[in-house]
């Protein structure tokens, strides 16, 4: 049984960091690519950042220079550094695994940015 599971969000203030997590069982993690989604209230879920697996990385122009994906295969854990948060990150953050087709999601951890 394939399962992502999300962690480390949370409260925190604009301007502080926060790193997710995101670890897999039941696939072979280093052939997958991984990506980080986040839906906040009343919107669609929107792609943050999407790292293949061999080290490709792109970022939504949102977080850029903000943001840093990275992953850990040895652990099957991806990451997403969260840095300078601003309100409007405010959402509840998914990662994904992909390959060929096949998707599997975490259930997803809320970060919250105040003021």
């Amino acid at each position: 049984q394939v399962q992502l599971v999300e962690s480390g969000g949370g409260l925190v203030q604009a301007g502080g960091s926060l790193r997710l997590s995101c670890t897999a069982s039941g696939i072979t993690f280093s052939l997958y690519a991984i990506s980080w989604y986040r839906q906040a209230p009343g919107n669609q879920r929107e792609l943050v950042a999407v790292g293949s697996r061999g080290g490709t990385i792109n970022y939504d122009d949102s977080v850029k220079g903000r943001f840093t994906i990275s992953r850990d295969n040895a652990k099957k854990t991806a990451y997403l550094q969260m840095n300078n948060l601003k309100r409007e990150d405010t959402a509840v953050y998914y990662c994904k695994a992909a390959l060929a087709g096949a998707e599997y999601w975490g259930q997803g951890t809320q970060v919250t940015v105040s003021s």
